[in-house]
């Protein structure tokens, strides 16, 4: 069985003092939690001060990007061994840098292999914008991603990623996926293909996640579905009770 998570990515919100006080209102709930896995992924001024508050409660932390080499004159980059030292997960090829910051495949393959590198594990983002699903590509986008992004990862790595299906057009929009189409997308697309490349048993045991305006209203929908594993939230990450509402989904 794998087991659900679900990942908090707070995007450019929270100062390091708003993010204690939303950390703060979370472990109360989450600390308890042993069913489901919880990671945040505050931004990188945040990273510090939030791994010192989860310690040893078992909530995970996790970056919202990082580069693929371990040093060198790349100002404003932040490297995998920098970001190690408060995380162990890290967002990589998230729509938004895709689109607004022009990251492509292959710039997400290295950061996927560095990560692995690194021993963090990688939440890689897919998904397809609202022309490319109005025009019926998505599992020809999504399969691009895939290949792409994970090329070169062995079957011994697999184990070491996290996919998540976040369809562009349902990213902050409030306009979410069905969970029928976020469970053919998951099952017959990714995790199919996964079983195409590394074989049945290395596949079952990625844990894919569905993201896009997912709410404590309609998690519960989603996480019903056999392929569906837990979620990458956005905006409901950023209010406690939101975001707790959404594990209690999980555990249920």
């Amino acid at each position: 069985m794998r087991k659900p998570i679900i990942i908090g990515n707070w995007k450019m919100n929270k100062t390091a003092e708003q993010a204690t006080l939303l950390v703060a209102d979370l472990l109360s709930e989450l600390q308890i939690v042993k069913s489901v896995d919880c990671v945040v992924c505050p931004p990188f001024t945040a990273l510090m001060v939030v791994s010192q508050m989860v310690n040893n409660t078992g909530i995970g932390v996790g970056a919202q990007d990082m580069y693929w080499e371990n040093a060198g004159a790349f100002t404003g980059e932040v490297a995998p061994q920098m970001i190690k030292e408060f995380c162990q997960y890290v967002i990589l090829g998230h729509s938004e840098r895709r689109t607004l910051l022009g990251e492509t495949d292959d710039m997400v393959n290295r950061k996927v292999k560095a990560a692995i590198a690194n021993s963090l594990i990688p939440i890689v983002c897919v998904g397809e914008k609202a022309e490319e699903n109005e025009s019926g590509l998505t599992e020809k986008v999504v399969e691009r991603q895939i290949k792409k992004n994970l090329e070169g990862v062995t079957k011994d790595k697999l184990d070491s990623i996290i996919i998540a299906y976040e369809p562009v057009w349902a990213i902050g929009t409030g306009r979410a996926a069905t969970k029928d189409d976020a469970q053919r997308v998951i099952g017959s697309i990714i995790r199919k293909l996964l079983i195409s490349i590394y074989g049945d048993e290395s596949a079952q045991r990625v844990r894919i996640l569905y993201g896009g305006s997912v709410n404590g209203q309609n998690a519960a929908e989603y996480f019903c579905m056999a392929d569906i594993d837990g979620a990458l939230v956005g905006g409901a990450s950023l209010k406690a009770p939101d975001f707790i509402s959404i594990v209690r989904a999980a555990i249920k």
